[in-house]
């Protein structure tokens, strides 16, 4: 961890990460785990997009280019769209886990401004398991996979039942993803980040 405050640092009890044996390969597109998801899905019309792949272990890639509609600055990325594909590739580490969680802190670096025009390349792992905490770090670089790093983050994710969504989303939308006949796309729905 780089400096992060010591609510990300794993418990001396905290054990190595292991992927579920159900995950997909690595490689593997993870795709949308709900339509109108900000960070992945394809229906939002100024939403980022964001594919994720499996990884090996458990760590994925992610990449999504940077829009008009997502700037801050003139002609540069807001870090608020930063911070959430930094989010949503990090939730997506734990559909390779096969277990439903939430955000509970995430802590962003921002090391260089993010261009509109740009395809941020993100790389994102679990570190470590702690009970109901996972704890995971992530990269975003420009440029490609191996350009330099332009945000950075780290963050603890709570392992849930779905009844935290249940009890808490608008129902019309709880029912129709739970309706979905695709039944890992019905399972992915509930991965998101509150």
């Amino acid at each position: 961890m780089r400096g992060t405050s010591a609510a990300l640092e794993p418990p001396a009890d905290a054990v190595k990460p292991v992927r579920h044996p159900d995950a997909p390969a690595p490689g593997e597109l993870l795709g949308a785990h709900y339509g109108e998801c900000f960070g992945c899905g394809g229906e939002q019309p100024h939403g980022l997009h964001l594919q994720a792949r499996a990884g090996d272990g458990v760590s994925i890639t992610a990449e999504f280019t940077v829009q008009p509609a997502h700037q801050g600055a003139p002609g540069l990325a807001h870090g608020g769209v930063l911070a959430t594909a930094l989010d949503e590739t990090l939730g997506s580490l734990n559909w390779l886990l096969r277990t439903i969680a939430v955000t509970g802190r995430l802590e962003t670096d921002f090391v260089r401004p993010v261009p509109v025009g740009t395809v941020l390349n993100l790389e994102a792992e679990v570190t470590a398991v702690a009970g109901r905490k996972i704890y995971s770090t992530a990269t975003g670089r420009i440029g490609g996979p191996e350009g330099p790093v332009a945000v950075r983050a780290d963050a603890l994710f709570i392992e849930v039942k779905v009844d935290h969504f249940i009890d808490n989303g608008r129902p019309e939308e709880i029912r129709a993803a739970m309706n979905d006949p695709d039944q890992a796309r019905r399972a992915r729905a509930f991965e998101v980040n509150p």
